[in-house]
């Protein structure tokens, strides 16, 4: 008995032992290892998004932001009939169809489509738990559909992008695509800046797939992308853009871009263009203008515009003078046999090289640029930066075209004294005119500041190295002559602002034919290209007009220049001219 008494002790004693150390195996020695087995099984991994960051003006002002837009997700597996509490206090039984019909009634989606996603995940996996059914919400439609308290159908939020001003900047801002990448402009030029970091979360779901509370765990956090400091102005950009859109339509043209300039610094601190891309609708405009800005693609023969450029390599070789002589014809023949024209019909006229810009003679600028070597002439238009894309180095910037001389035939020698034969884009032109006007410094475009990380680090700040082009007397000479243009030339009613003292020059550029021969029968692009104050230059203006019908030359873009000079002065509260315009003689 007592041998017998002994053994069912320590039989009992073993079982109890063994039942033991399988507890402390299980509870304490891979306790982790188990509870991640099973936490797998019934857990759940969502990824969580890092938003992008924020593309804003100089001023703080948003351009490009995220946010919240609400996913959908429904488990097929326990999609079925549920109980909820009705409106009037009472329980109810909901069908599967019925909580599709009032979630397509909320979303404006169809409730067969819902079944038919949810039918095909079960198809596929009879234990599916996986079927998005209803994407991007916003707020007010996401509170709408949790309020139906369907407990298969679960929320995922993820930032989606927004611009709150529309079409304001939208050419320069950009859009990001359907995988939220930046597809254009600085969207897609600093998306390394922009790009957020998606994070992961995990949740553990009951039997019927129900989130428990409580469960959630953060296994990689989500980081957010930084913030890009652009230099522009939105308030002023908006005013450009309501401006060129009703001169652009009054002229009955295709297309017209503004742009300013801060001539110290080189910010470009406005850039209109219509018609413009609204990032919010895509596909509102036709294709051509809803890439990359034209302020950096479009490439145009600068006309006029271009013969300031002439005359300061002139003046600053010493091979002319603002008082240099010259009997100007209305046709001139060069040695060759080819003909060049001024614009309008007139009578022999004793001009300087003054005159010759304020009257914006091809003739006159031919006849005094012939005798400068085209080698020197085409070195400072590649200093210039014509020729070469700005440092601004915008997604698809073209670098207009400057052949060298040797391969100017004897009619580009001379019509790219006045802007023919070459081609440049409106930033090339920007670049051109703030070396002008900055004491003859040339100081690189920029349109970002640079991108602030969380932690408010700036990077991507753009590198700025200033070279001088011309003599600082050069540039003031140059300023004076073009001051004739807006004091005494043909539009200067329209051009000058009162209290200040600014300098401009137009320009009437025919369009080229597709092939590069010749040039389109009445197809015209009229610009003005000016700066103020001539006694302390401060903001340049550039105005294009694309094609009009109803005026086909510079007149056209006159009043518009003298709208945008305007507003630029008052904006930035530049003050008056202290001294008074110099009037130079145009005529001898």
């Amino acid at each position: 008995m007592r041998r017998r008494t002994s053994f069912a002790f320590v039989v009992v004693l073993a079982i109890v032992a063994s039942l033991v150390y399988k507890l402390v195996d299980i509870q304490v020695v891979d306790a982790k290892a188990l509870d991640a087995e099973a936490a797998a099984h019934r857990g759940t991994v969502i990824t969580t998004y890092g938003a992008r960051g924020e593309i804003v003006a100089a001023d703080g002002t948003v351009l490009a932001g995220s946010v919240l837009r609400y996913d959908f997700i429904a488990s097929p597996k326990d999609a079925s009939t549920f109980e909820r509490t009705s409106k009037s206090g009472k329980s109810e039984k909901v069908t599967r169809a019925e909580a599709l019909k009032e979630l397509a009634a909320i979303t404006g989606d169809s409730a067969a489509g819902y079944e038919k996603q949810i039918k095909a995940a079960l198809k596929e996996n009879p234990d599916s738990q996986y079927a998005p059914l209803v994407k991007s919400v916003d707020v007010p439609t996401y509170e709408k559909i949790q309020a139906l308290d369907i407990p298969w159908l679960a929320p995922v939020s993820h930032p989606a992008r927004t611009y709150p001003d529309g079409a304001v900047a939208g050419n320069v801002v950009g859009y990001v695509n359907s995988d939220g990448e930046g597809a254009e402009g600085l969207e897609q030029k600093y998306q390394q800046c922009l790009a957020g970091e998606d994070g992961e979360e995990t949740y553990q779901r009951s039997e019927d797939g129900v989130p428990i509370p409580g469960s959630t765990k953060v296994t990689k956090a989500a980081k957010q992308g930084g913030t890009l400091v652009t230099t522009l102005d939105a308030d002023l950009t908006w005013f450009l853009d309501q401006n060129l859109a009703e001169t652009v339509k009054d002229l009955g043209a295709q297309f017209g871009q503004i742009s300013v300039v801060d001539v110290k610094t080189g910010e470009i601190k406005a850039a209109a263009q219509y018609p413009s891309v609204d990032p919010n609708n895509v596909d509102g405009v036709p294709a051509e203008y809803r890439s990359t800005a034209m302020l950096f693609s479009n490439m145009y023969e600068p006309g006029s515009t271009f013969k300031a450029l002439s005359a300061a390599a002139m003046i600053d070789t010493g091979y002319a003078t603002p008082n240099s002589h010259v009997v100007v014809p209305y046709e001139f023949t060069t040695p060759n046999g080819a003909k060049i024209y001024d614009a309008e019909y007139h009578a022999t006229e004793n001009m300087t090289l003054t005159g010759v810009l304020m009257n914006s003679s091809n003739v006159g600028m031919s006849l005094l640029g012939q005798n400068m070597s085209d080698e020197v002439r085409y070195e400072y238009y590649k200093k210039f930066g014509i020729g070469t894309p700005t440092a601004v180095d915008f997604p698809a910037e073209q670098s207009g075209i400057l052949a060298k001389p040797s391969s100017w035939d004897d009619l580009t020698k001379y019509t790219t004294l006045f802007g023919q034969g070459v081609s440049a884009t409106q930033a090339q032109m920007l670049q051109a005119y703030q070396a002008l006007a900055n004491g003859g410094v040339k100081v690189p475009l920029s349109i970002v500041k640079g991108c602030k990380l969380s932690d408010g680090t700036m990077i991507d700040v753009p590198k700025k190295t200033s070279t001088r082009v011309v003599k600082a007397s050069t540039s003031k000479t140059v300023l004076d002559m073009l001051e004739s243009v807006v004091q005494q030339g043909e539009n200067s009613s329209v051009l000058k602002t009162p209290g200040y003292r600014i300098a401009a020059k137009t320009g009437t550029a025919q369009e080229p034919n597709e092939n590069g021969v010749g040039y389109k029968e009445g197809v015209y692009y009229v610009s003005v290209m000016g700066v103020a104050p001539v006694d302390d230059p401060q903001y340049l203006v550039s105005v294009n007009i694309g094609y009009p019908t109803k005026i086909k030359m510079s007149s056209a873009a006159a009043p518009l220049f003298h709208t945008v000079m305007s507003q630029v002065l008052k904006t930035y509260r530049v003050a008056p001219s202290k001294s008074a315009p110099s009037m130079l003689s145009p005529y001898f």
